[in-house]
């Protein structure tokens, strides 16, 4: 009985698996996610005319938290394949929170090289974010 308890289980997790892969769960190699803010990181995408997206977050916000799920779709699409996204923790780097004039979290603000082309605040609406990427473009 453990024999096929054990081939069940496999089985069970090897459906699973199939089923959130061909869902789509996983990221094409191309989509940027987040990386941790750093001065360094953000000059030379600047300096290399990358569009940009900074997210001023926390964790325990719940508009950062509707966010994360929009930017993560619309960072895994084509057009948007070359945008570096930068996250600014709220509460652990004030000084850029401050550099940026970010008052709140939940604050994306999108940069084509090192001008900023537009800023939201508290927004989740996937159309108007999408909007603001492609000021970055």
């Amino acid at each position: 009985m453990s024999t096929m308890r054990f081939s069940r289980r496999c089985f069970h997790a090897a459906v699973i698996g199939a089923s959130l892969l061909a869902a789509g769960w996983s990221q094409p190699a191309s989509a940027a996610g987040p990386v941790p803010f750093s001065a360094e990181a953000f000059k030379a995408a600047q300096a290399a005319g990358s569009p940009i997206l900074v997210e001023i977050h926390a964790d325990w916000c719940p508009t950062c938290k509707a966010q994360a799920p929009i930017l993560e779709k619309l960072a895994a699409e084509e057009k948007f394949k070359d945008l570096k996204i930068f996250r600014v923790d709220f509460d652990a780097m004030k000084a850029a929170v401050k550099e940026f004039r970010a008052q709140s979290q939940s604050t994306l603000i999108v940069f084509k090289g090192t001008v900023e082309r537009g800023r939201s605040v508290g927004d989740t609406r996937q159309a108007s974010i999408a909007a603001l990427l492609d000021k970055s473009l």
